[in-house]
């Protein structure tokens, strides 16, 4: 279990709820309402007070590093660190890391390109496929299809369909209300961000 204890982030009220193995919560909201953030915080990205713990343990007693190999986000827009999809992948991963992409419907011989000459989608799919390969407990998946097309869109959508049957939790950003009916089990609604009155702005003055 993925459990959330007043979980402070900055415009939003105090966050508490739960989400269980094989379950899929859908974070919802309009533009600016903090999913992003929320994700981010969650994954110990960005400082957040309150309490995120996974099977009884608390990410403050584990090194971040330790705590992203349990509990992985996976951006909109991922980031490339080496030259190919291949660098980034160590060896005892790899063959799960391949049997991913084909799935996705990523060639093998793409792994190998430099990856400043693959499409906005291909490097999407592969961010995906990478996240998964060393088979993380929980998947924080912000707009995973953001950049594909309806067929490629619905091979993202029979991976998470996979990983929840094979237990793992997943929070899912997506502007797509469809694929949210689809695939979550529960529904987090995040509220329009807050306007600032004219007593704010009296106090930041």
């Amino acid at each position: 279990m993925l459990k959330i204890e007043k979980f402070q982030i900055a415009g939003l009220p105090p966050l508490s709820f739960a989400v269980t193995a094989g379950e899929c919560m859908a974070v919802d909201g309009p533009s600016g309402s903090g999913k992003t953030r929320l994700l981010r915080a969650i994954a110990d990205l960005d400082p957040a007070p309150g309490y995120v713990s996974h099977a009884g343990v608390d990410r403050h007693e584990m090194s971040g590093a330790a705590w992203r190999r349990i509990v992985r986000y996976v951006s909109a827009e991922p980031a490339w660190w080496a030259a190919t999809p291949d660098d980034h992948v160590p060896a005892a991963v790899r063959p799960r890391f391949l049997r991913l992409a084909i799935q996705l419907d990523l060639p093998p011989d793409l792994l190998g390109q430099p990856v400043d000459r693959l499409s906005t989608g291909e490097r999407q799919r592969l961010a995906l496929a990478r996240a998964l390969a060393d088979e993380p407990k929980v998947l924080l998946l912000d707009e995973p299809t953001g950049a594909l097309d309806t067929a490629r869109a619905a091979l993202v959508e029979e991976v998470i369909r996979f990983q929840l049957l094979a237990g793992r939790i997943v929070l899912l950003v997506s502007h797509d209300s469809g694929q949210l009916d689809r695939l979550a089990d529960a529904r987090l609604e995040l509220a329009p961000p807050r306007a600032p009155s004219s007593v704010d702005s009296e106090d930041a003055a």
